[in-house]
């Protein structure tokens, strides 16, 4: 058999993706952004609670790096074969450091993991029954990710730089070829980045009631665009979200619609918008509905920038596998 030799001249840098990515953004800034809303919702919709989403993934995603380091490799079909998933020991100290929660937090949401039976002790073993739960295969999660894997890829292949021609279809084949080691890579940009959000929003229900917010308005703000001449624009990071504020006052939401958007309550949507709004994130428009305000572009903008390093991490290693498929 003859050894495979690897062009490293094709090979991307997180530097690379990262330029690229920012410097047009103005194409991938609607898609990033229903991205990761219905990944939240998704998150949110398992238990109704965010925090037990993220504690079960973290518990995953340590799995997965096992797997990793000891080169086991499991295809989407394989690892959803069975109804339940054998993890790594944990300690709630591990955890607490992990999602940077306190330690009651998290030991009362293990406790209540166990009552309702997805985390489970037998004998010797740590379990973690996915039929207990909804949301357990990440079949349309998968779809989008690829989607916007696609679209970054149109975009390195026009500033030539990623020679690789790609569909969102391939691009979702190979991920399920290679689920074990690529959901590992997703879960290590989620997870910090959604931890981030929850230090800078006091907790994650504000972030999503935030960012549906803010997917409402980057929808009406791509609607107008698409009828204006895109070309006349720079479509770099920061346009699109000046833009996105100053130009979309208008496109606001009510607090009912972000309920049922989210499947947050309603009692718990308003609470979350009058922080959010007393805080200086959101304001009212004249018809009474929720917008962003231009404090956005200088409070959360700089910390996007410091996660988008990890995104532009998952996209790299992502696409170098799909360069060597």
């Amino acid at each position: 058999m003859s050894l495979r030799q690897i062009d490293f001249t094709k090979v991307l840098s997180d530097d690379q993706v990262y330029d690229h990515m920012m410097d047009s953004y103005e194409q991938l800034g609607r898609d990033w952004i229903v991205h990761q809303w219905n990944w939240m919702t998704n998150t949110y919709t398992a238990f109704k609670d965010h925090y037990k989403y993220l504690i079960i993934i973290s518990l995953v995603e340590k799995t997965l790096q096992f797997y990793d380091q000891m080169n086991i490799k499991y295809t989407f079909d394989q690892f959803y074969s069975k109804s339940s998933l054998q993890i790594e020991k944990f300690s709630i100290s591990e955890l607490c450091e992990k999602l940077q929660l306190p330690k009651e937090t998290v030991r009362r949401k293990v406790l209540e993991l166990e009552k309702l039976g997805v985390l489970k002790r037998q004998k010797k073993q740590l379990i973690i029954d996915r039929s207990v739960f909804t949301q357990v295969k990440p079949e349309r999660q998968l779809k989008l990710t690829s989607k916007y894997i696609y679209l970054v890829s149109q975009i390195l292949n026009k500033d030539k730089i990623y020679s690789k021609n790609l569909d969102a279809k391939l691009i979702e084949s190979i991920m399920k070829r290679n689920f074990s080691i690529c959901w590992r890579w997703f879960y290590r940009m989620q997870i910090p980045m959604i931890i981030g959000y929850h230090e800078m929003f006091e907790d994650v229900a504000t972030f999503h009631v935030w960012g549906t917010v803010a997917m409402n308005q980057a929808f009406s703000y791509k609607k107008n665009l698409n009828s204006s001449n895109i070309y006349n624009l720079t479509p770099d990071y920061m346009t699109f979200n000046k833009s996105l504020i100053e130009e979309e006052p208008s496109a606001g939401v009510s607090a009912m619609s972000i309920s049922d958007m989210t499947h947050i309550p309603r009692a718990t949507v308003i609470r979350k918008c009058k922080y959010l709004v007393l805080n200086g994130y959101l304001k009212l428009n004249d018809k009474k509905q929720y917008v962003m305000t231009g404090f956005n572009i200088s409070r959360i903008l700089p910390y996007q920038r410091k996660v988008f390093r990890n995104k532009a991490k998952f996209l790299r290693k992502v696409l170098n596998l799909l360069t060597i498929s």
